[in-house]
């Protein structure tokens, strides 16, 4: 049965299909050939369970209000507020655009509307001051990433509703390690820029940086309202998005007046369209998780590796190092349905915490989302800035192994991801 569903999914994705008909056609095939005693109707139950849980409403939500606020003003701001204030140390701009994209995944939880938002107006000017091309696309698509780890993160909301997790416990997780990251991508530009001698800004006067300030504030609430709405108990996660989508929409087209409300129903139907893709996706996996769990082949599988006898570190290894091979070739979500729930009753048995074991898969999709050969980051920045696929790769090595050293800390030192779910549980 596995030989056959492995051969049906191969052969769908080398004939171009897209990842959602491998998923349904292999289970369908599996279902109907192995599974023939029971009902087809349990396929279809199973998928509707799949998008039933209320907490996947804020993935739409949250993908609207990226939208909105990508086409808005929110991004130019940021940069400006961080440029007066770091702009004019040696690699400056580089740590600019780390730090940007850290802020804009604050406020829109997706990486390819960061891509977009932050690397449209600060490649040309990195080029400009004498960075190289591919150094600074794999700046750009590696430190769009941090928007996987800092909330609001879709990856985490799909991984608490996989595995029973809590999102809030998830999203307070993710700073330390997303804060950890945004540091070393610093650390490095300044290394990259002081050995190229790239030459700095100039420094802006604190009157600059108080007009920047100012204009970033209403930006700045994003992150202020769904991690300190999350954190201190106020709202849920779902809440969060919603009041994010009502924020965005009053922030770029009542107070910046950068949309008009014409140009809202394309957003919607933007939006409309990629939640679609998402949702028929995550129906498809639970169909497919269903089918292999009542084969009994995660049992299989587990069995055959000898991870019912690996201790919790060589587990946290082993699923980061899974994570990590399978989103370097499959769309992360994918490998997320399909992976999660096999490995959960692994997880819980091996008392490992489970955001911890969230965090860490979360990482491992953002290490993933960014490197060869099908990273979707790397597609985004080749549509994007129409550059061949090989130069826009060339300089995202050192950031793999940055990111990779991150997965390791995390590993060595769990309190990177939990202290500040310990503080959070701990003040309630």
């Amino acid at each position: 049965m596995t030989l056959t569903m492995i051969t049906v999914m191969l052969a769908l994705l080398l004939a171009g299909f897209p990842m959602m008909m491998p998923l349904m056609v292999a289970t369908l095939v599996a279902f109907l050939m192995f599974l023939d005693p029971l009902k087809p109707t349990i396929i279809i139950q199973q998928m509707i369970g799949g998008v039933k849980p209320a907490a996947l409403v804020a993935i739409p939500m949250f993908m609207l209000a990226a939208d909105i606020i990508t086409r808005g003003h929110s991004a130019n701001r940021l940069i400006d507020l961080v440029m007066t204030f770091i702009g004019h140390v040696r690699g400056g701009l580089a740590i600019t655009v780390a730090a940007t994209c850290t802020l804009f995944g604050a406020v829109s939880g997706s990486t390819q509307a960061t891509v977009v938002a932050v690397g449209g107006p600060m490649r040309p000017k990195m080029l400009k001051s004498g960075y190289d091309d591919p150094f600074t696309m794999a700046l750009i698509i590696n430190a769009s990433d941090i928007a996987f780890l800092i909330p609001p993160s879709i990856g985490m909301i799909v991984y608490g509703v996989l595995s029973g997790t809590s999102i809030s416990e998830l999203f307070i997780a993710g700073i330390g390690p997303g804060l950890l990251i945004l540091a070393m991508f610093s650390l490095y530009s300044f290394i990259y820029a002081s050995l190229k001698q790239i030459p700095t800004e100039p420094q802006a006067t604190w009157a600059r940086r108080l007009t920047a300030l100012k204009g970033a504030v209403w930006p700045l609430g994003f992150p202020m309202i769904i991690v300190g709405g999350i954190y201190g108990g106020v709202f849920s996660p779902t809440e969060a998005a919603s009041i994010s989508v009502a924020y965005a929409f009053v922030l770029e087209v009542v107070i910046f007046r950068s949309i008009k409300l014409r140009e809202m129903s394309d957003i919607l139907l933007s939006t409309g369209m990629v939640t679609a893709v998402v949702f028929i996706l995550i129906a498809a996996g639970a169909a497919f998780s269903w089918v292999i769990s009542y084969a009994q082949i995660p049992q299989e599988l587990i069995a055959a590796l000898s991870l019912d006898q690996a201790s919790p570190a060589i587990l946290l290894v082993t699923i980061a190092v899974i994570f990590f091979v399978g989103c370097m070739f499959v769309d992360p979500i994918v490998v997320m349905l399909i992976l999660i729930p096999i490995l959960m009753p692994l997880v819980k048995a091996s008392g490992l915490d489970p955001v911890l074991v969230g965090i860490m898969i979360t990482l491992q999709v953002a290490i993933g989302s960014a490197t060869p050969p099908f990273g979707c980051d790397i597609f985004t920045a080749i549509a994007i800035y129409r550059r061949p696929y090989l130069e826009v790769i060339r300089g995202t090595p050192p950031f793999v192994v940055m990111l990779l050293i991150a997965s390791a800390a995390l590993v060595l030192f769990p309190e990177i991801a939990l202290f500040l779910r310990d503080l959070s549980i701990a003040e309630q």
